[in-house]
This record gives C-alpha cells, structure tokens and sequence, in this order.
C-alpha cells in the first residue's frame, strides 16, 4: 500500500514532540494542568467578586453580602482544604498514571484501519477514499468518542454517587455536608470536599474514566482540565450569557446553584457535564420550574 501519512499530514491538535513541555514527562503536565486551571479560573471569578463593578450586579446570582453571609465556613478554610485534595490527587495520579514509552507509528495504524475498511467495503470505494475515511476516523471520530464517552463515564458516576450522598443520612452528614456549607457557591470553592469524597466522586470517577475510554496521557490531560474548568464555572455565582461554559449545556452555574438552595438540594444531582440522568429518572429542576412551585404554594395559602 503506497498510500501512507506523513509528519505534515497529522490534524493541528497533534504535537510530534515527545514531550509537550521539555523535559517535563507528559503525566506530570497532565497532573498539574487542571491545577493550574482550577486556580487561574477561580481567581480570575475572584477579581470579579472583588472588583466592585456595578455592572455585573446584573449577572450576579446572589448579591455579594449573600455569599459572605449564608456560607458556613470561611474563604481562607475553603482554600487550604482544596489544596489538600489536590495534592491528593497528584499522589494518586503519580501512582496510576504511566508514562507512554511506547513509539507509536501512526502510519501504520492508518494502514490497518484501511485494510479493515478495505475487507469491509471492497467494491464501492476507491483506495484513496477507504484512507481518507480511516484518516477521518483515527484523528477525529475515534478520539473524539473516546472523550464523549469519558465525559459520560464521569457524568454517571458523579450522578449516582453524588445523589447516595443525599439520600443516605450518613454519607451525608459525615461527608457531603462539607460541600453544602457553601450555600451560596463560589468558584474557588468548587473542590471543597470531605477528602473522602474528594477521593471517590473525583479522583476515582475520573480515574475509572481514563481507564475504560483507554486515553492517551495527552487526552486525559484534556479531559482533566476541560472538567476542572467546567467545575470552577459550575460555581462561580455568575449567569454569564458571554461564558463559553455556561453555553455549551444546560448543565451551568445557574442550574448547579439551585442544588445548592434549600428548595433545590433534593435536585440537579448531575455534574459535571450534562443533564440527562437527571432528565430520565426526575430530578431535573429549573428556575421555571421553582416559580411554577412558588405560586401553587401562594394559591393555596390563599
């Protein structure tokens, strides 16, 4: 087979260094990038919460001396409680992550994935066009399934743990109430766990991911950090209608803010993603849905 893929011919996501950063392994970076993440997103939140700009007031889900007021333990606590999971999580992640030694040589896979396409198809397509599909599939609908599938692995876990933890007195008051002392979220503290549920809803249900969808290291550092982004933002107290995040799922700061509220706190278990398990089995609640409650509460009171 003459047809094969050269250096120039890889996609624009794809490095040919062996490390994206010199000298540094790639598990490290991936260890430290959603760190780096986490806290360049949440203090830029911060400077907005701090800069006093009358215009965010708009988009500001509860006013500034709410978040100082309702939450139950303080910002300086929040933080060095985050810390420590993460450093957590990076020992864990040296001891699962591997480094990837192994070459690989895509042009050959290329090759096996046309070869494949050739059994499959032998009549109805040229040579040329069986290994433009296979580029199409091992660059892009491949990884990109790998990553969806990843996302919808962290999603279910997260869900049906996360909804035990409210459901169970026990898990609740000695691990998940850590959370809910943030009545009204912050970004910063997104990551403000028990470290024993910081372990299993976290490091575990993102680890499990990573294994089953079989990423490469650089993929799981994508993931890694598109979820810590979406984490931070998930918090952040804002309704931003300029937020990439907040555009991409109905699963945003809004709808994760209402879990946070008393009326809400039996709802919106699904993170970090989507909403679907929520949808399916009924525990989905909106704003609408809040007002709908309110004025059949005030019709029977008169």
């Amino acid at each position: 087979m003459n047809t094969s893929i050269s250096a120039t011919t890889a996609p624009f996501y794809y490095s040919h260094k062996h490390t994206l950063v010199q000298g540094v392994p790639d598990r490290y970076v991936a260890l430290a990038s959603p760190i780096i993440a986490y806290w360049s997103l949440s203090m830029f939140f911060h400077c907005l919460d701090i800069s006093g700009w009358k215009w965010l007031d708009r988009y500001r889900i509860h006013e500034s001396q709410e978040v100082k007021s309702r939450n139950l333990v303080s910002r300086t606590h929040v933080a060095c409680a985050v810390l420590f999971q993460q450093v957590v999580q990076t020992l864990l992640g040296l001891v699962w992550m591997s480094e990837e030694n192994e070459t690989i040589n895509y042009s050959e896979q290329m090759q096996s994935i046309t070869r494949v396409l050739q059994t499959l198809l032998p009549v109805f397509f040229s040579e040329h066009t069986l290994y433009k599909a296979a580029y199409l599939l091992y660059w892009w609908l491949i990884p990109a399934t790998q990553l969806l599938f990843a996302m919808f692995v962290i999603d279910t876990w997260q869900y049906f743990l996360h909804r035990l933890m409210h459901t169970n007195k026990f898990l609740y008051k000695h691990f998940h109430s850590w959370h809910h002392r943030l009545y009204v979220p912050y970004a910063y503290g997104s990551l403000y766990n028990h470290p024993v549920e910081g372990f299993l809803l976290d490091s575990l249900g993102a680890g499990i991911a990573e294994l089953i969808s079989k990423l490469t290291t650089r993929q799981a550092m994508l993931l890694f950090i598109f979820s810590t982004l979406k984490t931070v933002d998930d918090h952040c107290g804002y309704n931003l209608p300029f937020d990439p995040l907040q555009l991409i799922t109905s699963n945003n700061a809004d709808y994760h803010d209402i879990h946070h509220q008393g009326i809400g706190i039996k709802h919106n278990f699904a993170q970090p993603f989507f909403v679907h398990w929520d949808a399916i089995l009924g525990t989905r609640l909106t704003r609408h849905d809040i007002e709908v409650r309110r004025r059949q509460t005030v019709g029977k009171k008169d």
